[in-house]
């Protein structure tokens, strides 16, 4: 039976799925400027439509011209990160209140009152820094924890899983391992999209006609060559250094590939064939968008549903990893009550 506020929970899930898209559309189509300031646009709590409101716009902004469908592409964003927002505080003060209560998380809740407040602040960043890489890479990996948090979150209060059989402390490791890699991966993906190398080759398994074209890594990974101050739209790497930033996501992407495809052949000798169908399906759709982006010259379509595809894989892994650790955590829910000696009532486990 699902615990109070699991409706909640599910509730912010499902509105963190749709800011990580937006967050990925608003990326791709070159919006993360669209509103120069923060957390208004221009000085206006929307994108300002009328010739008064825009005239004013171009006087506060000399510099940065408006584009109204960039505009509105941010602002978007902005508002169901801010709705996100209130819905995990609405979170963390329920937990707070009804932390006395059995099953109760309130460590989670909070975490990710805390994770959505760095989350804020890196979305100013973003902004008031003009996209710099390494900024812009650290808020999307802030939407993807804040998004997985939800999820074990869910999982937490859905009471609705039935313990698994013992589970060999083996396979747990190598479950987290498996996310950790998949977490590295993601961090690549934002490190390509945040330097636009996406498109650096537009070949497929070879790289500009080679398996080992000629590349930059000195430059591509140097993070203090990054220099806060210039705009960061559209890139400030030439192309070495942009190609093995893309080569480097290819690579990360065959290791991830191999350590997944273990994981669920070692899920499956175990009895758990559903949870690896269920991995390899993930795995498959991830890889397939990401092979679709590089011969189809990266469609909007494609790019967004790729960002889609790896926070649907990273919440497989993380219900991997719950359900592998899970009989311990359900072993001290479910310990029998006790009878009180003093009040003859019972006396449930606390959290």
């Amino acid at each position: 039976m699902a615990r109070p506020g699991y409706r909640l929970a599910l509730i912010a899930t499902a509105l963190a799925v749709v800011v990580v898209l937006l967050g990925a559309y608003t990326r791709l189509t070159h919006a993360g400027l669209g509103c120069p300031d923060w957390p208004g646009c221009y000085g206006f709590l929307a994108v300002p439509m009328s010739e008064h409101k825009q005239n004013l716009a171009a006087l506060r902004f000399p510099d940065a011209p408006l584009e109204v469908r960039k505009g509105w592409n941010e602002m978007v964003h902005r508002y169901f990160a801010g709705a996100l927002g209130l819905v995990i505080l609405a979170l963390a003060v329920q937990a707070i209140r009804r932390r006395s209560q059995p099953g109760q998380p309130v460590k989670l809740p909070l975490l990710l009152f805390a994770v959505v407040i760095a989350q804020a602040i890196f979305g100013m960043w973003t902004v008031t820094l003009q996209l710099w890489p390494q900024v812009v890479t650290a808020h999307l990996l802030g939407g993807f924890t804040t998004l997985s948090l939800l999820f074990l979150l869910c999982l937490r209060l859905s009471g609705a899983l039935a313990p698994l059989p013992a589970v060999d402390n083996r396979l747990r490791r190598f479950a987290g391992i498996a996310l950790l890699a998949v977490v590295a991966q993601i961090a690549l993906g934002g490190w390509v999209s945040s330097n636009y190398a996406a498109v650096a080759c537009t070949d497929f398994p070879t790289c500009h006609g080679e398996w080992w074209p000629r590349m930059d890594f000195a430059n591509a990974f140097n993070l203090t060559h990054h220099d806060i101050g210039p705009n960061y739209l559209g890139g400030l790497l030439y192309g070495e250094a942009r190609t093995a930033i893309h080569l480097t996501h290819r690579i990360g992407a065959l290791l991830v590939t191999l350590v997944l495809l273990a994981l669920a052949a070692m899920l499956w000798r175990r009895g758990l064939g559903r949870l690896a169908g269920l991995l390899v399906a993930a795995l498959a759709l991830q890889v397939g968008l990401g092979i679709s982006n590089v011969l189809l010259n990266l469609p909007l379509a494609v790019a967004v549903a790729h960002n889609g595809g790896g926070a649907a894989l990273l919440l497989v892994l993380v219900l991997v990893n719950y359900r592998l650790r899970q009989p311990a955590h359900a072993a001290r829910q479910t310990e029998p009550a006790s009878v009180s000696n003093t009040k003859g009532q019972l006396d449930l486990p606390r959290a």
